[in-house]
Parts: structure tokens; C-alpha cells; sequence
């Protein structure tokens, strides 16, 4: 497809995907995410695949949703503006951290809200010198979604977590590793190859046995990621009916800062 909105390529037994709207920090609009879904289960089910490999094209990893797209959705009945959860960001979320091969995260910039959650789905994650990260969702009069609610705290602590998301303060990829939420940061010439390079090695390495470390380590989720996912989706719809989120929206698109009264 010529106007695709991932990009999908094989080297050897390495699966890369691509996040492919670069003019706008591969934000996440309906087209992006359905094929998202589409290529994770594709390379979660093709066997000759042993290790994945998930990017964004530009200068942005992804910077969450597109909340032009978004807007129009509040607009038009927001009762179904938060359907797209279960329709598309679980699916992404539970194919990343369920595929019985290793997925690693080489993140190239902007990794934020619903980006963030992608990136924190996969085994590993590699950031470039520069990249900068933040939950956001507050800032729109929001809750988290793509488990990031879990896999945030687990990633650095719950402490550091509630700060995160209820500041919404950005930070970099120096903190983020400082904080253990990514392995490795790498200068941003060098990330595709230092990612690379770990793709490759794990898609050398004894595949059933990661699926099953995959395995034990999401079966020691408290509470099981599912249920968290669930849990996710019904407070976004809630609150997504609420005058703080709409009117949030609306300020960010119009690039003004918004006013919470609280409802």
C-alpha cells in the first residue's frame, strides 16, 4: 500500500514494524492503529519469525492518539469516542506482550501517552539520545489506557509512577533509563543498529524457552494485564463524557492551555 500506515519488513528472522505517519509524530489515528492490530498478529503468528521489532519512521516513536481524530469523536457522540480501546489499543498492548517471540522497542523520540503504553508492552526497549518521554493523559483530563496503568509502576516503581502520571511532567531517555524503564539509550545514529542487533541475537536464540519466560513474567502481573485492560477502558469512557476532558481537547488542538473545573 502506497499510503500505508505501517510498514511491515523482514531481514533474515526479524520482523520490523513501523509506525509510518512521520508529519505528525506517528500519532495514532483509526487507519495507523487498525493496521498496528493487523501487523502485530500477523507477526505473532508467522513461526518463521522469532523476534519483532517495533519503531516509528521520523523523528517520533509515537506520541499517542490523534486527538484531531479524537475531537471529532467526542463531537460526534462520545458515549463511542472511547470504543477504540478495546477495538484497537488492547488488542496492540495484549499481542505486543503475549507473542511467544521477543519484542524489542527501539524508540527513536517522542514515545508519550498510548506510545508510551506500546513501548512499555514490548520485552525491551531501546531509546536515542534525545528521545523524550511523558504519560499526558492527565493533562487532558484523562486516565491511563494501554496498561500503562500497571506497566508504568512495574517499570519504576510505584512511586515514581503516581508522579509521572499525575504531574505529566516529560522526561528523557537519560531518566528513563536511570529509572529502569528502558535497558539501553544510544546515540540516534546508532539506535536502529544497536536495536537491530538485539533483534537479531534474540532471533538466534532458543525462542520457546523466551515464550515461555514471556509467559512466567506476565503471569506474575497482579492484578493479570486482561484485567487491567478492562479496568483501563471503562474509567476512559467515563471520563471521556466529563467538561474537563472535551474542553482540554479542544484547548490542546487549539493550542491554548486548558482550564479544569473538576467535572
Amino acid at each position: 500500500m502506497v499510503d500505508a500506515k505501517v510498514l511491515l519488513s523482514r531481514q533474515k528472522a526479524v520482523a520490523t514494524i513501523t509506525m509510518n505517519r512521520p508529519d505528525s509524530g506517528n500519532a495514532l489515528d483509526e487507519q495507523l492503529k487498525t493496521e498496528l492490530a493487523d501487523a502485530v498478529i500477523q507477526v505473532a503468528e508467522d513461526t518463521s519469525v522469532r523476534a519483532v521489532l517495533l519503531t516509528g519512521a521520523g523523528k517520533s516513536f509515537c506520541v499517542g492518539q490523534d486527538l484531531a481524530e479524537h475531537a471529532e469523536a467526542l463531537r460526534n457522540n462520545a458515549t463511542t469516542a472511547f470504543d477504540t480501546i478495546q477495538e484497537h489499543y488492547n488488542p496492540i498492548v495484549t499481542g505486543l506482550a503475549t507473542m511467544p517471540k521477543p519484542v524489542v522497542a527501539a524508540i527513536n523520540g517522542a514515545c508519550v501517552g498510548a506510545g508510551l503504553g506500546f513501548a512499555l508492552a514490548c520485552d525491551i526497549r531501546v531509546a536515542a539520545v534525545g528521545a523524550r518521554f511523558g504519560t499526558a493523559f492527565t493533562s487532558i483530563g484523562l486516565t491511563c489506557d494501554s496498561g500503562l496503568s500497571a506497566s508504568l509502576a512495574r517499570a519504576v516503581g510505584a512511586t515514581r509512577a503516581s508522579e509521572l502520571i499525575l504531574l505529566g511532567e516529560p522526561f528523557t531517555a537519560e531518566q528513563a533509563a536511570e529509572w529502569g524503564m528502558v535497558g539501553r539509550v544510544a546515540p540516534a545514529d546508532e539506535l536502529a543498529g544497536t536495536a537491530a542487533e538485539l533483534a537479531g541475537r534474540l532471533s538466534e536464540g532458543p525462542t520457546e524457552a523466551y515464550a515461555q519466560a514471556k509467559r512466567a513474567l506476565l503471569a506474575a502481573w497482579q492484578p493479570p494485564l486482561s484485567d487491567v485492560l478492562r479496568a483501563e477502558s471503562i474509567t476512559q469512557a467515563k471520563l471521556g463524557r466529563t467538561r474537563d476532558h472535551r474542553g482540554a481537547v479542544e484547548a490542546f488542538l487549539a493550542k491554548e492551555k486548558p482550564t479544569f473545573t473538576g467535572r
